[in-house]
C-alpha cells in the first residue's frame, strides 16, 4: 500500500513513461471546487 503513495516513474523504452503519484486528498480536492466556479454553470 506504501508503495502506491509515491511518485514514480517507471521507462519501458522508446520514449515511454509510466508515471503514477498519489491521488489528492479530499481536503485538497474541496477547497479548489470551493474556490473556483463550477463547470457548465451560467455566467
Amino acid at each position: 500500500m506504501a508503495d502506491d503513495k509515491l511518485y514514480k516513474a517507471e521507462y519501458i523504452g522508446s520514449g515511454t513513461f509510466i508515471i503514477s503519484k498519489p491521488k489528492r486528498k479530499v481536503k485538497k480536492l474541496r477547497q479548489s471546487r470551493v474556490k473556483s466556479p463550477q463547470r457548465g454553470a451560467r455566467k
